[in-house]
């Protein structure tokens, strides 16, 4: 055995804890990582901890290296970085990216980490996942040049989105969001701000990430004819009530669904790795720096969750420091 780590598991749902637990001697094939930071992914790890995947998604929601199972106990995550301390000769001493829970140490094969490139911070690298999610939303939506988008909910993954699209020739981007303070994020990402009621309409295309039924209400009324809202919010449990009378047929409007378990199919050349490589590599551009709003330790996951899990207004990225940093 490496010896020991600590790691973060929803014990019931409602209830957190951090655990001590062992730690595997690597294989030949296998790295043994230190973590540096972790982040959360707050809306769907929130809905982990109140124990809200519906019994039909167990096996799509898995994380790629998850314990346990839903909905407790369970050890969930997915967005670590750290360093490599033991493995193969071009690995160790590198600082990489893994699909990894909440865990000090961890052992994973060496094909599952992703070297972080020199120009990236490692505390931007964890943002890696979240990123790789807005890169699939934009593959999804596949916007034009010159287009007017609307990203609906400034969260972690939205304001993403937002700094993805921020670079498309042309296009007016609008970050729309009920918390006015956001407004700071949006000016950091380099696109426009607005609230609901405010919003610009007649949108060519709208992404929405609010994770509320009002939010994507409103960004069908952004439409313009005959366009579509890519949906990025997942409700797990709960029902979502959407009015689809009115001018939602005879506008023709559309609401499709994007989802970071598969790459997007309008991609279809593209696979995972690549995917995550160019997240990487956007993440070089120091505007991403706007997406974390707190850093924490690992022993206060536990209290961080069950107020996240209360529906009260969140923030942007937490991110968690492991060690001396």
């Amino acid at each position: 055995m490496s010896g020991e780590a600590r790691a973060f598991w929803v014990a019931e749902p409602g209830r957190g804890e951090v655990r001590t637990v062992p730690v595997p001697e690597p294989g030949p094939d296998e790295v043994l990582v230190r973590t540096r930071y972790t982040a959360l992914s707050r809306g769907t790890e929130a809905l982990v901890f109140r124990g809200e995947v519906p019994v039909s998604e167990h096996h799509t929601m898995r994380a790629p290296f998850q314990e346990g199972e839903f909905p407790a106990p369970v050890k969930y995550g997915y967005l670590a970085v750290g360093d490599v301390e033991q493995g193969p000769p071009g690995l160790v001493g590198r600082t990489v990216f893994c699909l990894y829970p909440h865990q000090s140490r961890f052992v994973v094969p060496a094909d599952a980490v992703t070297p972080v490139p020199d120009d990236v911070p490692p505390g931007r690298a964890v943002l890696a996942g979240t990123v790789e999610t807005a890169v699939n939303a934009v593959w999804d939506a596949a916007p034009l040049v010159g287009d007017r988008i609307a990203v609906v909910g400034a969260g972690m993954v939205g304001s993403a989105v937002a700094g993805v699209l921020a670079g498309l020739p042309g296009a007016r981007v609008e970050l729309v969001d009920t918390d006015p303070a956001r407004a700071a994020v949006a000016e950091a990402l380099g696109v426009g701000f607005a609230t609901p009621a405010d919003a610009t309409r007649d949108c060519d295309l709208v992404v929405h990430a609010s994770a509320t039924a009002a939010g994507l209400q409103r960004s069908l009324e952004l439409l313009a004819p005959d366009s579509e809202v890519v949906e990025l919010s997942w409700y797990g449990s709960r029902p979502v009530e959407l009015a689809l009378g009115g001018a939602f047929h005879s506008r023709r409007l559309a609401v499709r669904a994007s989802q970071v378990g598969t790459v997007s199919p309008r991609r279809a050349r593209r696979g995972y790795a690549d995917r995550m490589a160019l997240a990487l590599r956007l993440l070089a551009d120091p505007r991403f720096d706007a997406l974390i709003g707190d850093e924490r330790r690992l022993e206060d996951l536990p209290q961080v969750l069950a107020r996240e899990a209360t529906g009260e207004p969140r923030g942007l990225g937490i991110r968690v420091r492991y060690g001396e940093q």
